[in-house]
């Protein structure tokens, strides 16, 4: 069976599906493995680097895509790209099929099974292959970097002959997996660290790496079965952005993390907030790509605002391209490897598996997932 790496062509898109190691991975266990010339540059994985693992560079992306049986990328394919896909060929990577609506039609029309890595579930059995998860925990890394880069002050205390620096107070607003790493980030560089989720059995993994959880009564909330935060009701909203606005003045930097699996970020700061920050503040918006937590922020932009820093990075990731990499090809070989049978050289795709019934969105020429056909009135 042949797996297939096209380079990534999205703008501002430095990672990589698959890297060298999980090549030599893939291979012993009986798959061929092609990558497109020049795929993983941007990750720091040379050619040469792939052929050394075993795996044959190609040239001409359009004659390796046809020639895939499984097709592997980072991010969604074109239109266009999906009519090269042979038809029963398995095609992974990031898809957005609750907004990619004539993506996933093409996809079912070409016959090709599509697995939608923001699709695995949340369960114990697929953590391995979470990439949601191992994304977002670098993301929350790279998020307090920038902030601490752009800040004109240092994050923790120095007591020196000439006085002693506070430690800069850093607000966290959101504490799944990009937001506890926020923390653990900012705590380690000496930040004094607060921290606000709409789900309180969060606290206490707040506390536990030494922040404060910030207590807003917002009555009844809590999370999804996958472990997603609960949509507020307008009430809710309001009242959490009254109860953070005294946080946010007092703040140095303030990351945002709250989005919502499928629908728009929600709005939590707003300009009047801004506003009552002190200059030289930072805000990061994680969510800028859905809409942004954030008024006044643009993706891929610092915008000013009266003296604050608003930052907004689009794939947040990618600024670690090479750990980033690393980390959604081991999702991807796990993926694989749960489902190849190495003895007769085929790919279980058993799609009454709990894992494949979340993730694959079309095969054999239709949408099969229950979430996405719901949401279509099928």
């Amino acid at each position: 069976m042949q797996i297939v790496v096209p380079a990534e062509t999205w703008a501002n898109e430095r990672r990589v599906s698959l890297i060298p190691d999980s090549v030599k991975k893939l291979t012993r266990a009986g798959l061929s493995v092609s990558v497109e010339a020049g795929c993983g540059l941007h990750s720091g994985f040379s050619d040469a680097d792939y052929e050394e693992a075993g795996a044959t560079v190609s040239s001409d992306r359009n004659a390796l895509i046809s020639s895939g049986d499984i097709v592997l990328r980072v991010r969604k394919p074109s239109t266009e790209e999906v009519a090269l896909v042979k038809k029963g060929a398995i095609q992974i990577s990031y898809l957005d099929p609750y907004n990619e609506n004539e993506l996933v039609d093409a996809l079912a029309s070409q016959g090709v099974t599509a697995i939608s890595m923001e699709m695995i579930p949340r369960t114990t059995r697929a953590q391995k292959m979470d990439a949601l998860s191992s994304q977002a925990n670098l993301a929350g890394y790279v998020m307090v970097i920038k902030a601490a880069d752009k800040l004109d002050r240092i994050l923790p205390m120095m007591m020196t002959p000439a006085g002693t620096l506070s430690p800069a107070k850093v607000f966290v607003i959101g504490a799944g997996v990009a937001g506890l790493q926020a923390i653990a980030t900012a705590k380690r560089l000496g930040a004094r660290v607060e921290a606000f989720d709409t789900r309180p059995v969060v606290a206490e993994q707040v506390q536990s790496l030494g922040a404060k959880f910030v207590e807003i009564d917002l009555g009844e909330t809590g999370q999804t079965k996958d472990g997603y935060a609960k949509e507020l009701t307008p009430e809710q909203l309001e009242m959490q952005k009254e109860g953070q606005k005294a946080v946010i003045a007092e703040s140095d930097i303030v990351i945002t993390t709250a989005q919502l699996f499928g629908r728009p970020a929600p709005r939590i700061v707003t300009a009047d907030m801004v506003a009552a920050m002190r200059p030289g503040s930072v805000i990061v918006d994680m969510a800028v790509d859905s809409g942004g937590n954030v008024e006044g922020s643009k993706p891929d932009e610092t915008v000013d605002i009266g003296g604050v820093s608003i930052m907004g990075i689009s794939n947040l990731p990618a600024e670690v391209s090479t750990d980033a990499s690393q980390m959604y090809s081991s999702n991807l070989v796990n993926l694989i490897t749960e489902y190849w049978d190495e003895e007769n050289s085929t790919f279980n795709l058993d799609l009454e598996d709990d894992i494949l019934q979340g993730c694959v969105i079309t095969h054999d020429g239709a949408i099969v997932n229950e979430t996405i056909k719901n949401l279509r009135g099928g």
